[in-house]
């Protein structure tokens, strides 16, 4: 049903129907939102069918998706090829959903890097300075190299197993050769410490809408297929995981330090979704069902934190013509009503409560220290700076003196308020039911 509706949305897009292209996905996340399911594959059909990791992860698509087309009112009303972006941002959409519920390893493997194209297209088109040509390749061509010894792998698990089904990935192998190759791209794409150098390049390069879905769900793409994957090296892992983790957290706190000396606001957001997505991975590698939950529950949260915060730099963004946090200053006394926005997703990304970013890093915290008490220096040190750069970001951009160039700026409209809350309801109220991850 989802695919088919999502198809038909396409010739829409010829007609330049902007607006009722964003009012159907509404209506389409509000159906797909009836149909949670807690069995293990259900709605099965052509190879494809989701279970409770997919739904979660299908259902972020569709909420960012349509915000994506709220946030980029401006690219409308230019006139700015406005008709090839809605229809990037479907045909993306597509691919990603299409990756979240396929059951088969090839089929997974092939909309995984066919999402790679859309994307890069909205990069190279709509970005905003020259430089986005480099960016789009840095991101091309990392994926593409970490991705390749996945395809051999997937070759090399059929001749071995004469089957490619996910629901089948309870075998064991024992091989490190084959751990790496399925492992990369993955680390890749969350991006782990040392591979994360296209991230930033391509978050500040990228128009609003390629920002919130590269920070929604493409990076959520890494975390999700380690979790279908890692059931094939549990021996191996119990071995090698531990190497991974102090890497992470390790790159998380240096990241950290990154961020502290960033004058570029996206590009701070950029580097601390690098940290978010690091301890999500090593409380993932710990193996535990704490930390399997927990890397869940931060990948939805993340997911709707960094995008809104780049909606928010972009609402910045189309009101000064620049993203340095040295201009964009004294915004409380510009748009006071806008810092109540900046304040909320801003404790939302150092995980304050009541958000679902607290909930996710208990139980990441909690995974990592079941499985080793040194952990508790490096989480200590990464909360302690990831609340620093957050009062860093909210302090720099929220007070002191405003910018004495500006004479004349256009006041935030309901359009944008929605858009803000859009994001920020889901984060909170999810925590009333946040029983239902650990299941």
């Amino acid at each position: 049903m989802i695919i088919m509706s999502l198809l038909f949305l396409i010739p829409l897009c010829f007609f330049n129907k902007f607006w009722l292209i964003k009012n159907i996905l509404v209506l389409i996340s509000v159906f797909f939102f009836s149909k949670i399911s807690f069995l293990n594959y259900s709605y099965i059909s052509f190879f494809l069918g989701f279970d409770f990791l997919s739904y979660f992860l299908v259902m972020l698509s569709l909420w960012i998706t349509f915000l994506m087309f709220m946030a980029s009112e401006k690219i409308f009303k230019l006139n700015d090829y406005s008709e090839l972006l809605s229809l990037m941002m479907l045909i993306l959409l597509f691919f990603l959903i299409l990756t979240f519920i396929s059951m088969n390893m090839f089929m997974f493997y092939m909309f995984f890097e066919a999402s790679l194209i859309p994307i890069l297209v909205m990069i190279m088109g709509w970005g905003y300075q020259p430089e986005r040509i480099q960016a789009g390749m840095y991101m091309f061509f990392y994926t593409i190299m970490a991705s390749l010894p996945m395809l051999l792998f997937i070759f090399i698990f059929n001749l071995k197993f004469y089957s490619l089904d996910m629901n089948f990935l309870n075998f064991n192998l024992n091989s490190l050769i084959m751990y790496f190759m399925m492992l990369m791209v993955f680390l890749v794409k969350l991006p782990m410490f040392m591979f994360h150098l296209w991230l930033p390049k391509a978050h500040v390069e990228a128009s609003v809408a390629g920002s919130m879905i590269l920070a929604g769900v493409m990076l959520k793409l890494g975390g999700y297929g380690l979790i279908r994957f890692l059931h094939l090296f549990m021996m191996l892992g119990v071995k090698m995981n531990m190497f991974l983790i102090n890497l992470s957290l390790i790159g998380g706190i240096i990241v950290s330090l990154t961020c502290l000396r960033q004058s570029d606001l996206k590009s701070l957001i950029a580097y601390s979704s690098v940290v978010h997505m690091g301890l999500m991975l090593s409380g993932m590698l710990t193996l535990n069902t704490w930390g399997l939950t927990g890397s869940l529950v931060m990948m939805l949260s993340h997911g709707l934190c960094s995008s809104g915060l780049f909606v928010l730099v972009n609402l910045n963004y189309e009101r000064f013509f620049s993203r340095s946090i040295y201009i964009n200053k004294g915004m409380l006394n510009l748009m006071p009503f806008l810092s109540l926005w900046w304040f909320l997703l801003v404790i939302s990304n150092m995980a304050a409560p009541p958000t679902l970013n607290l909930l996710g890093e208990i139980l990441l915290i909690n995974s990592l220290i079941n499985y080793s008490l040194l952990y508790m220096y490096m989480m200590m040190m990464i909360s302690f700076f990831s609340a620093v750069y957050c009062l860093f970001l909210y302090s720099y951009s929220q007070h002191g003196n405003y910018f004495n160039g500006l004479f004349t700026m256009k006041m935030i409209c309901y359009r944008d308020l929605l858009m803000l809350l859009l994001h920020w309801l889901p984060l909170n109220l999810i925590l009333l039911k946040s029983d239902y991850f650990i299941f």
